[in-house]
């Protein structure tokens, strides 16, 4: 029995830390506390191993330094955690998310399912600023919610759309789970987000695809907005002018810039131009040159600061100007000045940002050291022999192993969140998928999509959670209409989840089947048969650098050279001058020392 516990170690340790997750112990303690206590029967067991489990009580020496160096306190990496969470609570704080949800939501409104496709819109700016679910749950759940509700949308599409929009954070750089993901798979955090970014569009396409879809096939769940709801009144076409006067401007700057500044003219044209019409947008409406439609104004005053934000944090880690860490911190001090900008900038804001930016990156911090505790004694065991076993020998090659895989994160995502998962399962999975010839980035992205289901997941998807903290429990009297209401249920919420889980699913499918979706991060590859050798021509010679057979004069004029001799050594000359011969003694007489 002690031979069997000890030759079969590693799954018993897995299996023991899933039980202590269900039963619902904290992942950190769950985590720390599993590895201490099989380290302590490892060594025990260890004489009963046939050499299966190499743990000695000296191992526990490298705890610390697994804690205090690269891995945990001195990882550069992990740094950017903290910033990017700092900015999207500053950004939340500061009123963005209401200020682009009105906007976009008159810009769609007067279309059947507008109000949906300006949710899905602004979930994914919010996703590409401030990175963190909770805020883009709650605030659309308070501004949009109430206000689809009471134009007649239904309860569960209303519900799913707006948890669906916020999980965008999850996969849209900069997103917090790609930075873990990227530190996990030894991987570059800038490759992550530059893998991630064209699935993370493909995925909001295909949440505004099913809004269109049933809009045509159930159209009274989702009207447009009534004529008295739009505050703004039209001026689409004033939009579209100014959409042409900034291309215009842009162009016009791109040709100027262009023999100072060679490739980086088109960036700063298009600076150019959107600077221009946004300081347009604000003389009109200040001045009242109404040269704009009240529409117009509106969107250009209202996105581009966010866009601007978008570019200075995504924009410099893409163009190489900036790390990740550093982006985080150009992006904090960017919020700053925009809530500064809006007014809303106060202690009590940045205190409050603070606060929430040390209890995640807190969580962070313990789950990371609970997991380094578990993986040393897994290692002890050859635990990571063993998945890799288990995982390699699965049927269908490289494909059965993706799907394998995503099958067990899937399920395992009912149960855990996406830091848990990132923590305790990708390093499992990496050896494996690493052995196979997967790219990492590919894996990392494709986990990352499937991880974004455990927002979702009823009944612990945590963004279902948020919304429920926000939606209404109970019947209420609309303030602007006068009408009773009827409160959201949980039920609603859960099913309203279900298509955009199989959404996600699909959008799974689509990366396995699609790579270059990722793969495109590693830039235009070069075929090695394309290339053209071409060796430079010497006079005399002829293209392989030997005499020409023919005897031929060289192309340069005057005559051939001699061929050289090749049946006697080459001669390299004397440099020193030869001495004169030594005159030989004369044997037959005796020597004279006169």
């Amino acid at each position: 029995m002690m031979e069997f516990i000890a030759q079969n170690m590693a799954p018993i340790m897995f299996a023991s830390l899933i039980i202590f997750l269900l039963i619902g112990y904290p992942v950190a303690f769950s985590l720390a506390a599993n590895g201490l206590m099989f380290f302590f029967i490892g060594v025990l067991l260890s004489p009963y191993s046939g050499g299966s489990i190499n743990l000695a009580w000296p191992l526990l020496h490298a705890l610390p330094d697994n804690f205090y160096g690269s891995r945990v306190m001195s990882n550069d990496t992990l740094l950017a955690i903290p910033f990017f969470t700092f900015m999207g609570i500053v950004l939340e704080r500061s009123g963005m998310a209401e200020d682009l949800l009105d906007t976009i939501g008159q810009l769609f409104g007067p279309i059947r399912g507008g109000l949906a496709y300006a949710v899905i819109f602004v979930g994914a700016l919010l996703a590409a600023t401030t990175g963190v679910v909770a805020a883009s749950v709650i605030a659309m759940g308070l501004i949009s919610l109430p206000i689809m509700l009471r134009y007649g949308y239904d309860r569960r599409l209303a519900s799913g759309v707006i948890a669906a929009s916020g999980t965008l954070a999850q996969i849209i750089p900069p997103s917090l789970v790609l930075i873990v993901l990227a530190d996990q798979l030894g991987r570059s955090v800038g490759d992550m987000y530059a893998g991630a970014l064209i699935p993370g569009l493909v995925l909001t396409g295909l949440y505004m695809s099913y809004i269109l879809i049933m809009s045509i096939i159930r159209p009274n769940s989702m009207p447009a907005l009534p004529l008295e709801a739009r505050t703004l009144g039209h001026g689409v076409m004033s939009l579209l002018v100014a959409l042409l006067v900034t291309s215009a401007v842009s162009y016009a700057a791109y040709r100027y810039l262009a023999p100072a500044h060679g490739d980086n003219a088109d960036i700063l044209g298009a600076t150019a131009g959107v600077l221009f019409i946004y300081i347009v947008a604000i003389a009109d409406k200040r001045l009242n040159f109404n040269m704009m439609s009240r529409l117009a104004q509106q969107v250009i005053i209202v996105l581009i600061p966010p866009l601007a934000l978008i570019f200075l944090v995504l924009g410099t880690i893409f163009l190489g100007i900036a790390t990740p860490t550093e982006g985080g911190a150009m992006g904090s001090v960017g919020a700053l000045f925009m809530a500064a900008a809006k007014g809303r900038l106060s202690l009590d804001v940045v205190k409050q940002a603070l606060a929430s930016t040390t209890r995640l990156s807190s969580f962070v911090l313990f789950i990371l050291i609970g997991a380094r505790v578990f993986s040393l004694t897994f290692y002890g065991v050859n635990g990571h022999i063993w998945v890799e076993h288990l995982l390699t020998s699965l049927p269908g090659g490289e494909v059965g192993f993706l799907i394998g895989v995503n099958m067990l994160v899937f399920f395992l995502a009912f149960f855990l969140d996406f830091f848990e998962l990132a923590f305790i399962i990708v390093p499992l999975l990496a050896p494996a998928a690493d052995k196979l010839g997967i790219d990492l980035i590919w894996f990392g992205v494709l986990l990352g999509v499937n991880m974004q289901t455990s927002f979702m997941h009823p009944p612990f998807g945590f963004a279902l959670f948020y919304l429920r903290s926000v939606a209404a429990r109970v019947p209420y009297l609309d303030r602007l209409t006068g009408k009773q209401i009827a409160p959201v249920t949980t039920g609603q919420i859960y099913w309203g989840a279900v298509p955009f889980v199989c959404i996600q699913v699909i959008m799974i499918g689509l990366t396995i089947a699609f790579p270059q979706m990722v793969m495109h991060y590693k830039g235009t590859t070069v075929d090695p048969g394309t290339i053209d050798y071409k060796v430079p021509e010497v006079p005399g010679l002829s293209p392989l650098g030997t005499p020409p057979a023919d005897g031929a004069a060289p192309t340069g004029g005057g005559t051939a050279p001699a061929a050289p001799d090749l049946s006697q050594p080459p001669s390299f000359g004397d440099p020193t001058p030869a001495k004169p011969a030594v005159p030989q003694p004369d044997l037959s007489q005796p020597p004279s020392f006169n």
